[in-house]
């Protein structure tokens, strides 16, 4: 198609996707000499094109510039726009969020490959640029690496070419068009092609040239294409190198390649001919160091190419990984061991830029990855950067390479399964534009030891073009294997992926598939749905490896929320999503699904990631460990053994020691430990691998595994205190009963309870009034985004209505010389059943025990929170915890927790979720102090053995449930004290049905009891 003249035709035309532009080739960096090639730094006969372009915007073709890229045509008067970036966030258009339906639904009528025309924004960028003085009398070349949707390209107002693919390089030769001075390169962006039905990934819809664009030249003898395979032997150990190389043109050149080593020392070397372009050279490089995510040891493949006359021309260093990755055995190996991964999917964003994403945060990401224990990384749904690839090969981080296909909206309608109309599926016509997507992820990305699969996109459907894309890969790379998911839904095409892989099965349905003898490993591709709070009972999926050795793990969905920084009318930044920026048809909030904030802070979501996917397990007695080390290739020769013991939360012991605990291996170590027989308490003893030394991604002492005990050491007195045994000290104690208020008082303390209120309507510690809103039952938490995706407030919106309001029946007193109860009991109107009684035993030393007991009834729901809550001044906004923590958990997701004490302010306790929902729980808690910041307040105790749930808050549930943003909370000016026997979990399976699983329930007919103390806090000594 190189002498058409360019057509808005081609939009529409599924059979034309690339006019002029060049073959995909590696990703490799080459140099004029040696020295630089080592040094991999930036490369010479490169250019950079980055900054301000001219740039005029059109809402379609019709009212766009139509001769904006003559010569002639005089662009001083627009606007300028920065490269890289997306239209939609400089100013220009609005970013819409979508996830299955096509962003064009209900707007258009139309079908592929036909596309919305009036509604086709179009984006005209101009640049002006001269040659470089190295590129002059050398061919020059232009490289997008990321242009969002389509693209026309034109020099000096010749037509160069035509590209569709948003997520993988398009270059062109510019030769031909050079001139010289000042050479006008202009670009015409549509956001909508006929390969946008095949870019129907679950995102923020942009357009624009999204990542970086330079001008290279080559020399005169140039390694267009170079593939490196780094093969091993039968028994993992010896290795041999095959570099397979094309030239740009077919000369005669003579090809030398050393082998280096991670010190840089020679391994192997061989000498070979390039002839009529071509070239493959093996070394054979002995016994090597092999490569994974627990040692990613790369060695350097230094490339010389020579003229005739023995000149150095062409310098190249690719670094290589010695590794094998196979299916054996219906397994997936690793350099012979069974894999798990333990992954994520990840999707490129910044919340200011989009998925034009930085180094800076490639490597922020990297890091977050390692230090949590994350082995794995899907692209989804499309190829990344070059630059991530590089960093997984060096950090080691496994990865699946996705190409860029999702067509979700074309046979997948509100969850259910319609294909009338899917494509790809068999029709051949799309068969040429779904491989040179395959095509162009495969040649550029080839070379990285990182990435172990291909895969064949995502939510497609199933069909013959994704299976002869699938047959692609296994010809093209039979070192690495192939996954697509979508066969699930047509088992006419179950050899598209050599691994079952699923989408959010449950885990008793991932352990049906397991126990029914199948013919391929398993993994989850997307589980553990991150929609806000969520990921509880991840652990069930941990627990299936160790039972299946056919489940070979999974990628969490997702990483990072996608939400954007805006403003709202008052100018404050936000976090914005879908229907924010008035995007319709969108998803709203769907897209709030990370482990990672969109700021890239880790949610608390992640303190259960990285303890559950930790390889290895401490296991602690009360006098040694067990160190269970699933590491497939490393010891612990990196780490040390740290250990302490607490009582009462408080360290009295510490220590530390060598240890030496082979992959696959395990050893108990006896630990030398105070003797702590004779001083009752509650004792926990934590263990911790920490780094010896700093690592890329971590300093040293970084912890990467933690286990801890917790244990009891009591005689009797010690029983004797535990919950209202303890007797109150002596003191001044009176009650008075009035007509309408129950006083009781003491030295230094009063409280009084409201016949007319039916509660404890004030407590006073030292003159200081506790109580701002009076404690209520409380039954209702503010719906998480899983909770609403079961429609929770549909089928248990009676318990909102019960914590709203009750009514007390009946008021009794006992009072006694020391002691004083006084007893509420209360109904509800949604069951004459349901009833709640709360006892208050004021103590003569101020002290107040608390009783709940909830009866609940037959035929009610599943109860969501069964609590006393109240508020307090948000000048007691300090907190200090003796809990499991330190950030929130919850009954399904308190696995990586960890008993201890911790300090937070109250306002940082609640988590930021996308949308206010509930947060910041704490189980286990033994004791939790709320002060002021002289220390002084009101302290909460659970009886000895009885830990409870409590959450701290600036807001009520009631207040959260009717916020769909931050900022439109009220300002803050209560501390809200929600103590519980317990609340149900959040799930976390998916965020679109699937309920808490029953262990994690609390049954709407169930009767619950608990009880706390309640009693002055004052400043700890120092």
């Amino acid at each position: 198609m190189s002498g058409k003249e360019p057509s808005l035709s081609w939009l529409s035309d599924v059979a034309v996707f690339k006019v002029n532009r060049l073959e995909a080739h590696s990703d490799h960096r080459y140099y004029h000499s040696m020295e630089e090639a080592e040094r991999q730094g930036p490369m010479d006969m490169r250019h950079s094109l980055n900054g301000d372009w001219k740039f005029s915007y059109a809402v379609n073709a019709a009212s766009r510039v139509q001769d904006f890229y003559k010569k002639d045509y005089d662009t001083r008067g627009w606007g300028n726009i920065t490269v890289p970036g997306h239209i939609q966030l400089q100013g220009y258009g609005r970013p819409q969020y979508a996830n299955t339906m096509y962003p064009w639904d209900g707007l258009d009528a139309v079908r592929p490959p036909a596309i919305p025309e009036a509604s086709n924004t179009a984006g005209s960028y101009v640049k002006e640029f001269e040659v470089p003085a190295n590129m002059k009398e050398r061919p020059v070349f232009i490289s997008f690496q990321g242009v969002e949707a389509a693209c026309y390209v034109w020099l000096n107002g010749q037509f160069v070419g035509y590209s569709e693919d948003s997520f993988t390089p398009a270059e062109f030769e510019l030769t031909p068009y050079l001139q010289d001075g000042a050479n006008k390169l202009a670009v015409e962006v549509y956001q909508r092609c006929s390969g946008s039905w095949l870019e129907d990934q679950d995102f923020w819809r942009f357009s624009g040239i999204f990542r970086e664009v330079y001008l290279y030249t080559v020399p005169e003898l140039h390694v267009q294409n170079l593939r490196i395979e780094a093969g091993l032997d039968a028994a993992y150990k010896e290795g041999t190198l095959t570099a397979e190389l094309s030239m740009a043109a077919e000369a005669d050149a003579l090809i030398s390649i050393e082998l280096k080593d991670a010190a840089g020392a020679l391994v192997a070397e061989a000498e070979g001919q390039a002839v009529a372009g071509r070239a493959v050279i093996k070394l054979e490089a002995g016994t090597v160091s092999l490569w994974s995510a627990e040692n990613p040891y790369l060695y350097s493949v230094c490339i010389s190419v020579q003229n005739s006359s023995g000149e150095l021309v062409e310098a190249i260093v690719q670094r290589a990984g010695f590794r094998m990755f196979e299916l054996k055995d219906k397994l997936m190996l690793l350099n012979g061991k069974r894999i798990i991964f333990k992954g994520v999917n990840r999707h490129e964003f910044n919340a200011r830029r989009g998925r034009n994403i930085t180094r800076e945060d490639m490597l922020k990401d990297i890091v977050i990855l390692k230090q949590n224990n994350i082995n794995a990384v899907r692209t989804s749904h499309y190829p990344n950067q070059t630059l991530w690839y590089e960093l997984c090969d060096e950090y080691g981080v496994y990865v699946i390479d996705e190409m860029n296909l999702e067509s979700h909206g074309s046979w997948q309608k509100m969850g259910a399964v319609e294909p009338s109309w899917n494509i790809p599926g068999d029709k051949p016509e799309w068969q040429d534009i779904v491989t040179d997507r395959a095509v162009s992820m495969l040649e550029r990305d080839k070379n990285h030891p990182s990435i172990l699969i291909w895969s064949c996109g995502n939510e497609s459907y199933a069909g013959q073009v994704i299976l002869n894309v699938a047959d692609y890969f296994r010809k093209a790379d039979p070192g690495r294997l192939v996954h697509y998911e979508g066969v699930f839904h047509n088992r006419e095409f179950n050899d598209t992926s050599d691994m079952e892989s699923r989408m959010y099965a449950k885990p008793a349905d991932i352990a049906e598939y397991l126990e029914g003898q199948p013919d391929k490993p398993y993994i989850s591709c997307e589980y553990m749905h991150a929609m806000g709070n969520s990921v509880g009972g991840l652990h069930k999926y941990i627990e299936l490896e160790s039972r299946y050795p056919l489940y070979q793990g999974g990628f969490i969905w997702d990483y990072i929320d996608q939400a954007l920084i805006t403003k709202n009318r008052y100018g404050e930044e936000y976090l914005a999503y879908g229907g924010d920026f008035d995007d319709r048809p969108t998803d709203y909030s769907f897209c709030g699904n990370g482990i990672v904030f969109a700021d890239r802070t880790v949610t608390p979501k992640m303190q259960e990631v990285k303890f559950l996917y930790q390889n290895i397990r401490l296991v602690p007695e009360q006098n040694a460990v067990t160190v269970i080390n699933g590491n497939l290739f490393e010891g612990t020769e990196r780490l040390r053994l740290e250990y302490r013991l607490y009582r009462e939360g408080r360290e009295i012991f510490k220590g530390q020691q060598e240890l030496a605990v082979g992959p696959q291996e395990e050893a108990r170590i006896a630990l030398a430990l105070p003797d702590v027989q004779g001083a009752p308490g509650e004792y926990t003893l934590a263990a911790s691998l920490v780094l010896k030394e700093a690592e890329l991604w971590a300093e040293a002492g970084f912890e990467t595994a933690y286990g801890e005990l917790v244990f009891r050491i009591e005689d009797e007195a010690a029983a004797a205190e535990r919950g209202q045994g303890l007797l109150p000290e002596a003191g001044e104690f009176s009650v008075i009963e009035g007509d309408v208020n129950i006083g009781v008082t003491g030295r230094g303390f009063s409280a009084l309870f409201s016949k007319q209120a039916g509660t404890l309507v004030s407590l006073c510690y030292g003159g200081r009034e506790i109580i701002a809103t009076p404690p209520a039952p409380l039954f209702w938490r503010a719906t998480t985004d899983n909770d609403k995706g079961t429609s929770l407030a549909y089928h248990a919106g009676s318990w909102f209505a019960a914590s709203l309001d009750r009514s007390c029946t009946a008021v009794r007193l006992e009072a006694g010389a020391d002691r004083a109860t006084v007893s509420f009991d209360y109904e509800f109107s949604i069951s004459r059943e349901l009833k709640t009684r709360v006892d208050y035993t004021v103590c003569a030393d101020g002290r107040i025990w608390v009783r709940m007991l909830h009866s609940g009834a037959a035929g009610l729901p599943d109860v969501p929170l069964v609590a006393l809550s109240f508020r307090m001044s948000a000048d007691y906004g300090e907190s200090d915890w003796y809990a499991r923590g330190p950030e929130e958990n919850y009954s399904d997701r308190a696995c990586g927790a960890r008993l201890g004490r911790f300090r937070r302010k109250v306002t940082e306790l609640p988590s930021p979720y996308l949308v206010p929902q509930e947060s910041g729980n704490r189980t286990g808690v033994r004791q939790v102090k709320i002060t002021d910041e002289r220390g002084c307040g009101l302290q909460i105790e659970a009886a000895a053995g009885e830990p409870l749930e409590c959450t701290l808050s600036p807001y009520t549930a009631f207040e959260l449930e009717q916020a769909a943003h931050h900022y439109e909370l009220p300002k803050v000016h209560y501390t809200v004290v929600t103590v519980a026997a317990g609340q149900m979990g959040v799930g976390g399976d998916d965020s679109w049905g699937a309920p808490v699983h029953p262990e994690y329930r609390i049954p709407g007919g169930e009767q619950v009891e608990f009880g706390f103390w309640l009693s002055a806090a004052a400043p700890e000594a120092e």
